[in-house]
């Protein structure tokens, strides 16, 4: 809970570990009947989430479309999330932003993406570019209305002078159209190191059936429970946690290296390499749990990671209630689980 020290270091923030624990319990599959040689695991864990170097940019062009330029690919939906909290500071339709996304050459030094860091770190920079860009709009409005800067307010995508007997609206669009009578291209850009990522939690509950003859776990239902601090993108946050939870999975019941007696990798193609397909998993119910975090303007934690992480203690947890044997080794292949059931 909030006050805690992290086994990292700091002390934690506002965080959502007590929030997704009571989501799960009031969660219908918590208490749901189990059938025959079947098995529940509940777990928590967490990712700590990182910033870093990051760059963006925003050009409001003269047909009324906004550039944004992102030196982080997407690799979770962050194109969309960028363009949602631009738009929300422009109060313009998210339609109108067109994001560039990896183009490191035109930008300050970007930091990885990874680290659950893309919608914050990136988020954070597109937010404070976006209000300068937001300023230079006002200025612009003033200068074609001849007036002081301070008569001069931006709302819902406009800017309204709130001087004289009736006030007066511009457009951005009606403004970036005439850019060139008041200066030149409207843009803004913004480098900073970010720090204050939030760590996220997340609490999965899982029901596993054994085949006793066998040794095969199969994942019978899951639900994942997150704290995503504010979810910008609810589908694309759903979408992580379940390629997440599959992630976990995959580790907790198949994902190993296997070596020979020369040490020569053994199992080095997906053939051999055994990782969850579609077939393996059940669809993956997800409840998002929104405890903002201070540190961003929208609230924006990463999510990606952290759904990895709960999985492997659920599922072990699961196993062991199936088949009354207490599992402290992963993966849970069938060799084994087998071998420990034939052994007792």
């Amino acid at each position: 809970k909030e006050g805690t020290i992290a086994p990292y270091g700091p002390k934690l923030g506002p965080i959502g570990m007590i929030e997704t624990l009571e989501a799960a319990k009031a969660h219908p599959h918590y208490s749901a009947p189990l059938g025959p040689n079947q098995g529940r695991g509940v777990a928590s864990g967490f990712w700590f989430n990182i910033g870093g170097e990051t760059s963006s940019s925003i050009t409001i062009n003269e047909d009324g479309t906004v550039g944004l330029t992102l030196g982080t690919t997407d690799i979770g939906g962050s194109r969309a999330s960028m363009a949602m909290m631009a738009a929300e500071e422009l109060g313009v339709p998210m339609e109108l932003i067109k994001p560039v996304i990896g183009d490191t050459n035109s930008l300050g030094f970007n930091f990885l993406t990874g680290g659950s860091r893309a919608t914050f770190s990136t988020g954070m920079t597109v937010v404070r570019s976006t209000r300068e860009a937001i300023e230079e709009l006002r200025k612009r409005a003033a200068l074609l209305w001849e007036a002081d800067l301070d008569q001069v307010e931006w709302v819902d995508g406009h800017a309204r002078l709130i001087a004289g007997d009736e006030p007066k609206t511009m457009s951005l669009a009606q403004i970036a159209k005439q850019a060139g009578k008041t200066g030149g291209p409207i843009m803004a850009n913004c480098s900073m190191n970010v720090t204050g990522a939030g760590p996220s939690l997340g609490t999965h509950i899982v029901d596993v059936e054994v085949d006793t003859e066998t040794g095969k776990v199969s994942i019978v239902r899951y639900t994942a429970i997150q704290d995503a601090g504010k979810a910008i993108h609810p589908a694309y946050v759903e979408g992580q946690m379940q390629g997440g939870a599959v992630q976990g999975i995959g580790w907790a019941l198949n994902e190993e290296y296997i070596y020979n007696d020369k040490g020569q990798l053994e199992n080095a193609g997906f053939l051999d390499y055994r990782i969850p397909v579609c077939s393996d998993v059940p669809m993956i119910d997800t409840v998002i749990v929104e405890v903002p975090n201070p540190n961003h303007p929208y609230g924006v934690r990463g999510v990606g990671e952290t759904p990895i992480i709960p999985p492997l203690a659920a599922i072990s947890n699961a196993v062991s209630r199936a088949t009354n044997i207490r599992f402290n080794e992963l993966p849970l292949s069938p060799p084994k689980v087998l071998a420990r059931i034939m052994h007792g």
